[in-house]
């Protein structure tokens, strides 16, 4: 089974390394590894040019933003299964991938997620949040919750059968696509119970100015995908995060 793993980037020569070795370390070969850069102007595509043929696919070329992106690169991929790796985050060990394809390989289903961390970005050592996946249910997305979406992989076959990222969402598109597959369309998942990516903090989602702007589109997703929620359901996650910070 072939999997493609997607990068997008911009601008982020001081980490993006750290996220290619940690997908060119994986001890399962058969991954297509694929970057998406939005044409950055620092060190970023020399960094990526320095590992030659070990990238699969490289484009460098402007795009509208983070989920055009992606769009970009699912398109160009041809893995049975594609996973998304942010250039600020890298994978748990070097047998995550493994891990994934033996739960595809030994399940029936469609989509696979597990559980990420949080860590200090000075500090990769120092978990901030963990980010628990297994609690989740179709119906939680009516409360604004979802898996950690840098642990879900997707068979390509259902990108091409219910559509790519939406690209009209600024912040929520990663939260509209897993609604509108696994709520709207009942598409088959499971979950892996292990820690599948590390994510330093201090991403767009986590930033305290754009709450408002994800309550906003998350409640515009929930419309959308005939989910029955309300501002209170979706702000209420807010207090649901704090577990996470204790299990650290």
């Amino acid at each position: 089974m072939k999997i493609s793993i997607i990068t997008v980037v911009w601008n982020n020569d001081k980490t993006i390394k750290k996220a290619i070795e940690s997908v060119l370390n994986q001890s399962y070969k058969e991954i297509e590894y694929i970057i998406v850069d939005g044409q950055s102007s620092d060190k970023t595509v020399n960094i990526i040019n320095s590992y030659g043929e070990k990238i699969s696919k490289f484009i460098s070329e402007p795009d509208n933003g983070l989920y055009d992106a992606m769009n970009k690169g699912i398109t160009l991929a041809t893995g049975d299964v594609i996973g998304i790796l942010n250039s600020d985050d890298f994978y748990e060990n070097n047998s995550i991938i493994q891990n994934i394809i033996d739960e595809f390989q030994s399940r029936k289903v469609d989509i696979i997620y597990g559980d990420v961390v949080y860590v200090n970005p000075d500090n990769l050592e120092k978990i901030v949040r963990y980010y628990d996946s297994s609690k989740f249910n179709p119906l939680k997305f009516a409360y604004g919750w979802m898996p950690a979406h840098p642990s879900v992989f997707v068979k390509r076959h259902i990108y091409e059968k219910y559509g790519l990222f939406r690209t009209d969402l600024k912040i929520a598109s990663d939260f509209d696509i897993l609604a509108r597959l696994i709520y709207a369309n009942n598409v088959s998942y499971g979950y892996i119970n292990k820690v599948v990516v590390r994510m330093r903090t201090g991403g767009i989602s986590s930033s305290f100015s754009n709450i408002f702007l994800i309550i906003k589109e998350q409640l515009k997703v929930c419309s959308d995908n005939h989910i029955d929620t309300n501002p209170l359901k979706i702000c209420s996650k807010y207090f649901t995060k704090l577990p996470g910070f204790l299990k650290r």
